[in-house]
């Protein structure tokens, strides 16, 4: 991260109201605002952390969680966080080859205030079980970290990256700062820069994601799709008003894009086939309501829908510099080159 990064980062953390995140009910009498044109204005920059996993813990029957289950969840990640800001361990010698010298400090971490406001014990909404559907047979895919329980109550932080290290393209597209490990689409909470801004004219909207600064712009005066052949890493947007709500479908995704969690962005073949369908509406003056649905007949038995209430931040958007600082890429490649002389030199 550069130093305008950190600086920016800290502005945001200082601003961010830790407001629990979740769909409240209408408020009686409030009414969808306009734009000029008489479309819903949806715009604003929208937080969507949450303490909520994607899917349902394996352990679990019940769709939502007790008043008490939530409060004890929410204490848990309170005393998580002041946990995690203590003062580092001061050495004064490194730790032995091998061993975890930790990660960021936690104050990246962009920490869900809360699970959702209706206490879901999930995102997933369909299938009824909470649960990621079932692969079809054959279907080479990664799902990635989806919160299995609320032990830890922290937020997910999903992982990029696969075995290879040959060169950069060996590497998952979010490790190599070429998509955000949280903006999809879809977006999916975990980890930090869980915001995004939204946009309207008369015949476009565009979606800003924080996460590496990525921008959907997403006509929406009916245009048709690209040609098949023409793919892009966060596929062809095209979208339409259904009533209040804001419909937009994407296709066109590329074989490197991995279905359903797109920052696990590795060549396994999936994605490519996938359509996603997602859903934008007010709720209330704090509240848009983000759903989608999957369709990825290729990797998953049957669709999947989710949704993820998103509450107006309280701070613009800052600049996320990924590749200015992205010393990890470079760091697991020259270690790898660091391995392979080794080895070379332990065979002669």
């Amino acid at each position: 991260m550069t130093q305008r990064c950190l600086v920016a980062s800290l502005a945001l953390a200082a601003l961010v109201v830790l407001a629990p995140v979740g769909v409240s009910a209408q408020e009686e009498g409030w009414t969808v605002p306009r734009t000029a044109d008489g479309q819903p204005d949806l715009q604003g920059v929208w937080d969507f952390r949450t303490l909520t996993p994607l899917q349902r813990p394996a352990n679990r029957a019940e769709a939502t969680l007790t008043a008490e289950e939530a409060a004890e969840i929410e204490a848990r990640s309170v005393a998580a966080a002041a946990a995690a800001d203590q003062p580092s361990e001061v050495r004064t010698e490194p730790l032995p080859a091998g061993q975890d010298v930790g990660g960021y400090n936690a104050f990246w971490f962009d920490r869900g205030a809360g699970v959702v406001d209706d206490r879901r014990t999930s995102l997933i909404v369909d299938p009824p079980n909470g649960r990621v559907p079932a692969l079809r047979q054959g279907a080479r895919h990664q799902i990635g970290s989806l919160g299995e329980d609320f032990a830890s109550a922290r937020p997910i932080l999903y992982r990029a990256g696969g075995a290879g290290v040959d060169g950069p393209e060996d590497r998952g597209l979010a490790e190599r700062c070429l998509l955000g490990f949280n903006s999809g689409p879809p977006m999916l909470p975990g980890g930090y820069n869980q915001n995004m801004q939204l946009f309207q004219t008369p015949d476009h909207v565009v979606v800003l994601n924080e996460m590496v600064h990525d921008s959907r712009i997403i006509p929406i005066d009916g245009r048709p799709h690209l040609p098949d052949h023409m793919r892009q890493w966060m596929g062809d947007s095209r979208g339409y008003w259904d009533g209040d709500t804001l419909v937009v479908e994407t296709t066109n995704f590329t074989d490197r894009t991995a279905s359903f969690n797109p920052s696990v962005m590795e060549a396994m073949g999936t994605g490519e086939n996938m359509r996603l369908i997602e859903r934008f509406s007010r709720v209330d003056d704090e509240t848009l309501s983000y759903e989608y649905t999957v369709y990825d007949p290729s990797t998953f038995v049957q669709p999947v829908t989710a949704q993820i209430p998103m509450k107006r931040g309280a701070a613009p958007l800052f600049e996320y510099a990924c590749h200015e600082g992205n010393y990890g890429l470079l760091n697991i490649l020259r270690g790898a080159r660091d391995d392979e002389a080794a080895q070379a030199a332990a065979q002669q």
